[in-house]
């Protein structure tokens, strides 16, 4: 596979966000080489998954973030092209309803978790306890700092368990973000998309930039580093992501169960 622009953190290296170029396309040439090398990985992609579904062993967790208009929605559209329903759970996390206020923060997360045999995908993630709340003060700063912990505890035991977790964040530039957003205000497909608290979020960049470097590097571990992803050619995007994702389940390798019982011995009439 040709290398796509992902940087992958580690514990040992802290990264800065404005080192890495959103423009990086990697040995990803252009949109025509993508759009040729996406079909062979979606179709790769389907038969692993069909193993792992079949194997019910084990799982794989995906989560996406990204700032307002990084390209979540794209991403996961252009991941499960040709992927079996059967074999997958996909959870979009909203702000949290009263009832999950009065739990620990992950307790609505452990419950979206995917059981074995299936690939489980998160549009946001508990990192918004880290992320939302530390921008808009609605923790105190000691509640937001012990979460890295509690959150690279919970992945550790995740691991433990069976499931294997990929990170992406989707890197994009702020004039990037300003295209995409006037872009929903050009085309009245996409007024629906607009919001305008997406401004006042805009105007708030820089500390969001900052709460999602210091949650990279403080929640990259051995056993779930965070991939960036440069993402403002979302054919890039795409490419990057189902890579990864089929480079993955490539090296859990899931096998077909064996049958017990001799298929041959079996009469149909």
């Amino acid at each position: 596979m040709k290398k796509t622009g992902i940087v992958v953190a580690s514990p040992a290296k802290k990264i800065r966000l404005r080192d890495i170029s959103p423009d990086d396309t990697g040995e990803v040439k252009d949109k025509i080489e993508a759009r040729e090398r996406l079909p062979k990985l979606h179709e790769r992609l389907a038969e692993l998954q069909a193993a792992l579904y079949a194997e019910n062993k084990r799982s794989l967790l995906i989560v996406f973030q990204a700032m307002d208009t990084g390209g979540k929605d794209g991403a996961l559209r252009s991941l499960l092209t040709g992927v079996d329903p059967a074999g997958l759970q996909v959870t979009s996390f909203k702000a949290p309803t009263s009832t999950e206020l009065e739990h620990d923060f992950l307790w609505r997360i452990h419950a979206a978790t995917p059981a074995k045999g299936i690939i489980g995908v998160w549009n946001r993630s508990h990192y918004e306890d880290v992320l939302i709340v530390r921008v808009h003060d609605l923790v105190k700063k000691d509640i937001w700092r012990a979460r890295y912990e509690h959150i690279n505890n919970f992945e550790k035991m995740l691991a433990g368990s069976g499931v294997t977790i990929l990170k992406f964040f989707f890197h994009i530039s702020k004039d990037e973000q300003k295209e995409r957003l006037q872009a929903r205000l050009d085309d009245p497909k996409k007024n629906w998309k607009f919001n305008a608290g997406d401004l006042k979020e805009r105007k708030l960049w820089n500390d969001y930039q900052k709460a999602y470097e210091d949650a990279i590097n403080e929640c990259s571990t051995q056993v779930a580093p965070w991939r960036i992803v440069p993402a403002n050619h979302k054919w890039a995007r795409d490419v990057a992501v189902s890579e990864e994702v089929v480079k993955t389940l490539e090296a859990m390798n899931p096998q077909y169960p064996k049958a017990d019982f001799d298929p041959k011995s079996i009469v149909i009439e």
